[in-house]
């Protein structure tokens, strides 16, 4: 449709205002064609003709609906022109305070002359990986778009800051460079971008000042590239600058100060650091006080020069550099304190005793005669000769302020260089970013050469906006599939040419600084001449000083004066010579003759979009305006070469005033900057554009139902487009949007608003309709009942009379008594069937009962004798439990107090206990002895006779054993006898038996070969053994050999040895109480010692006996002789002791095989043999019995032996011959007891398992009572011996302390008893050693008549698991390292490798292993931190980790002893708490690994949860059918690049959640850390949904509230589904909460302000403010929030003190706890799966 058709009632236009620029005016009248006048209603309600040429129709623009007024983008209004523009930004700028708005590619940027909370950290996190356009306009949406664009299309980017002085061009460029120096962190140490950051405060020391538009003006323009390596982290920085504006060092204007630097030095004149500059006060230097006031309110220069000087030692500019500045800068300040004088006609002269004068010579080393020479006169080189001419008081001061410009302009550049230095960091730039900051369009009252500079920059920038603007347009069009058609727009090319062609302004202006006599008006003059015929150019009328060009954004006329002087830049060549002639070095180097061409500075080589205009002559070169035309050639060479980015400072009042807007000003801002240009070329083609599912959504109103149900949304927004827009040409269909004229969209709306208003007009006809009818209805109703009422009342008076009445009574008697009789039966009938049913029912109630009673009786008598049974078992297991734990806390208490008697006594013991070294080391030590006995000669023969008795009663003790072998022979004989009559008898009636034992016999044979097998393998293990005994018997001769050497003193030996000889039998007197059997044996081998050196010649013999007895009757007695030792006379030599051994190896071989043949008659004999053996069998047998009741926890106690053996292997030196002596006898005494404990293992299993065959259980029972009855009756014969030798031990002491000789007669007599006991001792071993044999051959025959012939005791688990040392790594790597969390074990017990590994530590400290136990907490601590650190990104491994580190923590709590932990533990557990070690400190280390682990897990679940919160919570309509979107319409640069992404809905997130919390839960995590981890992620989404909110605008509305609510109320029911309300998360979300009720709730009068200052108590002012102002109305129904409504807000919000930040911390973590959970599973009851690969461990 035509736009003139749009000229309607009730539509609003834009009319000229000479205050405001534009009004507002509502149509009263439609407007028609040929109409002359358009009748309008302004806003104040005056009516009002707006005239309208019928020629030209030149209607005023329409103004904008008010749901598209306060757009993020300028563009996306219907109508484009300059009030729309205007009134967009006052409405974001004052009603919303919102500072930046988006103008395309633009963004504009408002003043607001108040420090916003908009710039912190959180707000750039919040911008960083967002799309421009996704949020709010901000300097750093702009900023993340360059960075964005530099990452992934590898191109540099440039980003234009231009605007007027006080506008905020700096503070936008600092922020913008801020933020790349917080999302792009340098990874060296150096700190580049905080280098790049301290730049600025010394910039604008140098360059900045106040104005009377600033307080802190750049007055120069500076680009900075920011390089990048190829990680996108700053390397470096650059900096170039541009026309400095030199002549404030020597001119201010009124109210105006000079450069800061100036003002912070004369604030600091009295500091130490500044006295030999000789400063004054600012106001009494020439310099500084031109404009008057020399302080800016709130700016403290003393404070300014702190921080300049620590920037500057920041970017490592020495304290040499840096005194060096201050002293030019005083020196420059002190010249323009130099006073000329008036010497005459044209002369001039400085006082000799000028202060300042000496103070500048001073600071600069110049010699003060040459400087006041050239100051006053100037030397004239003509042809022939050279004359000094003096110069007026007015040349001189001009020269004196030329010279400090020009030391102020070197002092700046070296500045720069040095900076530029100090931001250069090592390392190959990949791209940059470049930041320019540069004045913009000026146009003043007196505009001079300053000016013109500034304004010809800005046609080059403009011309290059232009270019880019039409490019981008172009690229749209061509990625929507759109024909492209050539937009006009403004091209200033020809203000170009006009400045900078030939004989252009800057072309003349070079070449009248060529003559020394021209002057301004000769230039200006040419200029007429030269371009009169130029349109752009003009000359006013009424001045010939001035010149008038037509620039892009106004005309503005320059003055003519000053033209030349300033292009020129003259310095007298004197005065240069004596700078240049200095001592000072510093400024020296400023006035050498070299050439700085800009071609050689550091800057980016790019080519250049068009050739640069040259000059005309070389010598122009060195002009100002020659060099500005130079730098700006370069700069426009480097932002064609990299993508321009755009942003436009506006200062919107000339008052500086906080939020106040003058539409004068501001339009005269943006015709200047290029805005409306650019809303110029958008509104030429198609300026709204919006997506199709937008169309769509926001018009589907218009549409019918036939074009609403086509599933083709795109097909279907064509269709309804062709229906309502009947002209083609005003819109058009791209790929992905609709692009549509101007005006169109607007058009739309209020097809859209007619046909709502429509609707609502039908709705409350409907229900007004409605309402009225249930209100007659009602009425009606009401009425009849009244009539009905009195209607009946006057009947009942005409009909009743006195007869009636009483029959009426009458009949209510006789009804009355007949329905009491009626209901008498009903009652008695009911009541029948009452009592019947209760009867029955109570009847089966009662037998149900007593049923129950019985089964619950008989129950209670099942469960009798099971507890009893149970009770019994348990106080039976409890019994042996008791006393295993008592001889452990015996042998235990025994270690203690042999410790307290002497560490002698301990090396002894051990020692002693070694075979074959005892027997080696006896030897020796005897033949020493018997060389001193030789003096001993009267006690010899006594001796002599006492062993020759000795000897008679050993002779006699071996005939009556073999009488007794004899008849044990004769014994077997007559069992054999009765045995074979036995079977004949029963061979008839165990024919099942026989059948059977031949299925035995078949599982035997294959037992046996299984046997053998692992007989070869004992075999290969013992020869280990042996090769292992013969090292030990190297070692120990080399000790023996040593001894030897040491022994000097036998008398001395001896005495020792008898009192080791009384220790022994002290300790012996100790030892029965705890342990007899060690008692007995220790005694024993204590006799044998002393007994060996006599009865070694009989050692032959006794063997051969032994091997007799072992095999009598099993070989012929050929073989018994051959495997008994030859050479009685070395029987007991070490070497000869394994000849020994392998003899009795062979002896236990042939009976391995005879066994295998007479396995059935070989058991009567072993049990025949068993129970006649000598007392040191028996005492074997009796441990046998022990270790049977208790293996597992005899097994603990002999390695609790085994350990304190070793642990005292270690002691201290003592004396130097006994502690060798200890030593040895300690190594040997380890071998003898590992001996003694496997023959005591061996005997025990023998003996078993020939009991098992012979009897049943019943009668091996009563086999155990009856071998137990003979136990103790030889164990109190035993004691008997014992006290006898302990009475013979006393008696020798006794002796011994009498007479030294009579102590050695008697110990040589205790000797002679030892070496008889020990030969029996020795045969004992040999015994056990071939049972040892015998017993690995019918290991697995054992096994299979357990299960048949006795009872299984269940083995009783202490909840331990052994390894070994070398198997911690596969332990760690198998239960930490490889395992996977859904493999099979997790997923029956989730904690399970938190319970293996504190089982292994229980077991670590059960053996009081420090070292063991220190490694392994040490191995699965780092195990767990390398799983964390290579699965930091994988959900299932951390949770499964953080789980069992918690378990495992739990685990050291509850056993660890403390009472505040073992509340809640049972008996068991409290019995199973660690004994030995405290381990707090690595509780403390498992509960900071677990804290990083949660801080990692909480990580890596909000890393996945963030994409779908902001599209699931606030964008996706969760309500079906209430719209809360309002199309943007916002272009999208056509370089940037938005991928599809996922679709996310609320769903998502809590599909999410639940995958979180499913997961946490499949590993077994405590529900406490579940909450913490589900309130965490609750707070991150409240916090990431309402920092959205603050950020975009779109989002704050009263349906969005709604959506928002309705979203809470899901994560609420989520949280009660899963039963997780006690976690408090919902508290999370109040914050949001309350800002959905905020967006939702009337905001309008006083009440409603108050409400809601006290409904939100989560939200600080600022957030409550932000929203408010934020607020925006979907549809033309809403209303916005007023200013005044917002203040008195503000008012109410003045009494509450809360934060001031605007954006939530979303990184904020709750303080995590892991509080103690007692674990009620057993750990005696748990096994480790086989798939663990585990084997190597042993439960205890």
């Amino acid at each position: 449709m035509a736009l003139s058709e749009l000229y309607t009632k009730y539509n609003r236009v834009w009319i000229p205002d000479d205050q405001h620029v534009w009004k507002s005016a509502e149509i009263t009248k439609d407007f028609r064609s040929g109409d002359n006048v358009l009748e309008l209603l302004l806003e104040d309600g005056t009516k009002h003709l707006h005239p309208v040429d019928p020629s030209k129709t030149k209607l005023p623009p329409l103004r904008n609906p008010d749901i598209l007024v306060g757009e993020n983008d300028l563009t996306a209004l219907s109508y484009l022109h300059e009030p729309a523009v205007l009134h967009n930004l006052k409405v974001r700028f004052v009603e919303s305070r919102i500072i930046y708005t988006y103008c395309g590619i633009i963004l504009v940027a408002v003043n607001p002359y108040k420090q916003l909370p908009i710039y912190g950290d959180a707000i750039i996190h919040a911008y960083s990986g967002q799309n421009m356009g996704d949020m709010d306009p901000h300097i750093f949406a702009v900023a993340e778009e360059a960075y964005k664009q530099m990452a992934r299309n590898h191109k540099n980017q440039s980003i234009i800051v231009s605007g007027e002085s006080g506008a905020g061009k700096t503070v936008s460029a600092r922020y913008a460079m801020r933020y790349f120096a917080v999302v792009s962190k340098s990874g060296s140490k150096t700190r580049v971008e905080d280098k790049v950051l301290a730049s600025n405060p010394i910039t604008e020391a140098i360059g900045n000042a106040k104005t009377t538009r600033n307080d802190n003006s750049s007055r120069f323009g500076k680009y900075t590239e920011i390089s990048f390596d190829r990680k996108y982290r700053i390397i470096g920085a650059n900096m170039r600058t541009y026309l400095l504006e030199k002549s404030r060092v020597v001119f201010q204007a009124e109210n105006e100060r000079n450069y800061h630097i100036f003002y912070q030095m004369c604030s600091c004149a009295d500091s130490a650091e500044f006295k030999t500059l000789r400063l004054l006060s600012a106001d009494e230097f020439r310099y500084t006080s031109m404009g008057g006031d020399v302080t800016i309110e709130g700016v403290d220069d003393k404070k300014d020069m702190e921080e300049t000087r620590r920037t500057f030692s920041l970017l490592g500019l020495k304290e040499d550099f840096q005194s060096d500045v201050f002293k030019v800068l005083a020196a420059i300040l002190h010249l323009g304190n130099v006073e000329i004088k008036i010497s005459g006609d044209d002369r001039s002269s400085v006082p000799p005793s000028d202060p300042h004068l000496a103070a500048f010579c001073d600071l600069l080393s110049v010699g003060a005669a040459e400087l006041v020479r050239w100051l006053c006169n100037r030397r004239i080189v003509l042809a022939a000769e050279t004359f000094v001419k003096p110069v007026p008081k007015e040349r001189a001061v001009a020269a004196r302020d030329a010279l400090a410009k020009q030391i102020y302009a070197h002092l700046f550049d070296c500045i720069i260089t040095r900076i530029n230095t100090a931001l250069q960091v090592p390392g190959n730039q990949h791209a940059f970013i470049g930041v320019l900051d540069i004045y913009g369009f000026e146009t003043f009252d007196i505009n001079s050469f300053e000016q013109f500079c500034i304004n010809y920059a800005n046609e080059k920038l403009q011309q290059q906006f232009n270019l880019h603007v039409f490019k981008l347009e172009q690229e749209e069009y061509m990625k929507e599939d759109i024909p492209w058609t050539l937009i006009d727009f403004y091209d200033n090319q020809p203000v170009i040419d006009l400045i900078e062609a030939k004989m252009g302004v800057l072309d003349l202006l070079d070449e009248e600084c060529l003559f020394p006599q021209g002057t301004d008006q000769s230039w200006l003059q040419k200029l007429s001449n030269y371009l009169e015929a130029n349109p752009l150019f003009e000359k006013p009328r009424l001045s010939n000083e001035a010149f008038v060009i037509q620039h892009f954004a106004d005309k503005v006329e320059y003055q003519c004066r000053g033209f030349l002087e300033k292009n020129r830049d003259a310095l007298y060549e004197e005065l240069v010579d004596t700078m240049r002639a200095c001592k000072f070095s510093f400024l020296a180097n400023f006035f050498q003759d070299v050439e700085q061409s800009t071609a050689n500075s550091k800057g980016v080589k790019v080519k250049a979009a068009r050739p640069s205009v040259k000059p005309a002559n070389k010598q122009l070169r060195t002009s100002v305006g020659d060099k500005f035309r130079s730098s700006l050639s370069l700069l426009m060479e480097t932002l064609n070469a990299t993508t321009p980015h755009y942003v436009r400072c506006i200062k919107p009042n000339d008052e500086k005033l906080p939020f106040e807007y003058d539409s004068g000003r501001v339009v005269q801002q943006l015709r200047a900057c290029g805005v409306l240009e650019t809303i110029r070329i958008s509104a030429q083609s198609y300026p709204s554009r919006w997506t199709y599912i937008e169309f769509y959504s926001r018009y589907s109103i218009l549409m019918s139902h036939v074009e609403a149900d086509l599933s083709d949304k795109k097909q279907t927004c064509k269709n309804v487009l062709q229906r309502l827009i009947q002209d083609p040409n005003q819109y058009k269909f791209g790929r992905t949007k609709i692009f549509f004229r101007a005006g169109q969209v607007a058009y739309l709306e209020k097809l859209r608003l007619d046909r709502l208003r429509g609707a609502c007009v039908t709705i409350q006809k409907h229900v007004r309709g409605w309402s009225h009818r249930r209100k007659y209805l009602r009425i009606r109703e009401a009425a009849i009942i009244l009539q009905q009422y009195i209607r009946g009342q006057r009947t009942v008076r005409k009909t009743v009379t006195a007869e009636a009445l009483k029959r009426g009574w009458a009949v209510v008697v006789i009804q009355r008594h007949w329905r009491g009789y009626r209901m008498r039966q009903i009652y008695k009938a009911v009541r029948l069937a009452s009592i019947t049913i209760q009867a029955f029912t109570r009847g089966w109630m009662a037998r149900k009962r007593y049923k129950k009673m019985m089964e619950e009786h008989k129950v209670v008598v099942l469960q009798k004798y099971a507890k009893a049974w149970l009770a019994r078992r348990r106080f039976q297991t409890m019994r042996r439990l008791v006393l295993n734990v008592q001889l452990s806390f015996r042998v235990q208490k025994l270690k203690k107090k042999t410790e307290e008697q002497s560490k002698e006594t301990r090396g002894l013991m051990e020692r002693l206990t070694s075979l074959a070294s005892t027997h080696s080391q006896t030897v020796e030590r005897l033949h020493s002895q018997e060389a001193q006995l030789d003096k001993l000669t009267n006690l010899k023969a006594s001796l002599e006779a006492r062993e020759r008795k000795t000897r008679e009663e050993a002779n006699l003790t071996i005939n009556q054993l073999q009488k007794q072998v004899e008849a044990l022979s004769l014994e077997r004989q007559n069992l054999e006898k009765k045995l074979d009559a036995s079977i004949k008898e029963a061979k008839e009636s165990f024919d099942q038996v026989k059948r059977s034992l031949l299925e035995e016999k078949e599982n035997e044979t294959r037992l046996r070969k299984i046997a053998e097998n692992s007989i070869e393998i004992q075999r290969h293990d013992h020869e280990k053994e042996v090769e292992t005994l013969r090292e030990e018997i190297k070692r120990l001769k080399e000790d023996r050999m040593s001894l030897k050497r040491r022994i000097e003193d036998g008398a001395q030996v001896n005495s020792d040895l008898q009192e080791q000889v009384i220790q022994l039998t002290k300790h012996v007197k100790v030892i029965p109480e705890l342990r007899r059997d060690l008692n007995s044996l220790h005694n024993q081998r204590d006799n044998l010692d002393r007994k060996m050196k006599e009865q070694s010649e009989q050692t032959r013999a006794k063997t051969k006996e032994i091997i007799r007895q072992l095999l009598g009757g099993v070989v012929d007695e050929e073989k018994i002789l051959g495997l008994t030792p030859e050479g009685s006379e070395k029987i007991y030599e070490v070497d000869d002791l394994q000849e020994v051994f392998e003899g009795l190896q062979k002896a236990t071989r042939l009976l391995e095989n005879h066994q295998r043949e007479q396995r059935e008659t070989y058991q009567s004999q072993m049990e025949g043999l068993t129970l006649k053996v000598d007392h040191l069998q028996n005492e074997n047998s009796k441990l046998q019995n022990l270790f049977q009741e208790k293996s597992n926890i005899n097994a603990d106690i002999r390695q609790e032996v085994s350990r304190l053996s070793s642990e005292n292997a270690v002691l201290p030196e003592l004396k130097l011959q006994v502690s060798e002596l200890q030593r040895q006898k300690q190594d040997l005494e380890a071998v003898v007891k590992e001996q003694s404990s496997e023959l005591a293992e061996k005997n025990k299993e023998i003996t078993n398992v020939l009991h098992r065959k012979i009897t049943e259980e019943s009668s091996q029972r009563r086999h155990f009572e009856e071998r137990a009855k003979e136990l103790e009756e030889t164990r109190e014969e035993l004691q008997g011996r014992i006290k006898e030798l302990e009475e013979e031990n006393e008696l020798l002491k006794r002796q011994q302390l009498m007479e030294g000789e009579g102590k050695r007669k008697l110990r040589e007599e205790t000797s002679q008893l030892t070496a008889d006991n020990m030969e029996l001792e020795e045969q004992l071993d040999q015994k056990d050693r071939w049972i040892k044999k015998l017993q690995s051959q019918i290991k697995c025959l054992e096994m299979s008549q357990k299960t048949k012939q006795s009872p299984v005791l269940p083995k009783e688990y202490l909840g331990m698991l052994e390894y070994k040392r070398e198997d911690e790594a596969r332990l760690i790597q198998n239960i930490i390292i490889d395992l996977k969390p859904k493999g099979v074990a997790v997923n029956v017990i989730p904690t399970l490798p938190a319970f293996i590994l504190f089982m292994c530590v229980r077991h670590a400290d059960y053996l009081n292993d420090d070292n063991k136990l220190k490694s392994l907490m040490n191995a699965v601590i780092q195990g767990v931190k390398k799983v964390i650190m290579a699965h930091h990104k994988n959900l299932e491994t951390l949770s499964f980790w953080l789980s069992n580190t918690y378990q495992l923590l739990n685990c050291l709590k509850q056993y660890s002893g403390e009472e505040e932990f073992l509340k809640q533990s049972t008996p068991r557990q409290k019995k199973n708490c660690l004994q030995n070690f405290d381990l707090s400190e690595h509780r403390l280390i498992l509960s900071d690994l677990a804290i990083h682990i949660y801080h990692r897990l909480i990580s890596v679940m909000q890393k996945t949860l963030a994409p779908a919160i902001v599209p699931g919570m606030l964008e996706h309509e969760s309500l079906q059918g209430i719209s809360s979107m309002k199309p943007t319409g916002f272009r999208k640069r056509s370089n940037s690049m938005y991928k599809d992404s996922e679709t996310y809905t609320i769903t998502s997130i809590l599909q999410q959640l639940s995958v979180f919390h499913s997961t946490m839960s499949h590993h077994g995590m405590e529900q406490s850390l579940v909450n913490q981890a589900v309130k965490q992620l609750f707070f991150v989404v409240g916090a990431t949904t309402l920092n959205h909110i603050m950020l975009r605008k779109d989002m704050c509305s009263c349906r969005k509230g709604m959506q928002i609510r309705c979203n809470i109320s899901y994560l609420e029911e989520w949280l009660k589904e899963n039963e997780l309300q006690s976690s408090r998360a919902i508290d999370t979300l109040r914050p949001l909460a309350q800002a959905a009720w905020l967006l939702q709730v009337n905001k309008s009068t006083d009440e409603d302000a108050k409400e809601i200052t006290e409904r939100c108590t989560e939200l600080n002012p600022v957030q409550i403010v932000k929203i408010l102002n934020s607020y925006t109305p979907i549809d033309d129904f809403e209303k916005r929030v007023t200013s005044s409504f917002v203040r008195k807000v503000q008012s109410f919000l003045q009494e509450y003190k809360g934060s001031s930040q605007l954006m939530l911390d979303t990184e904020y973590r709750f303080q995590v706890m892991f509080p103690f959970c007692p674990s009620s599973t057993a750990l005696e009851s748990l096994q480790v799966p086989s798939s663990l690969h585990l084997d190597f461990l042993t439960r205890i």
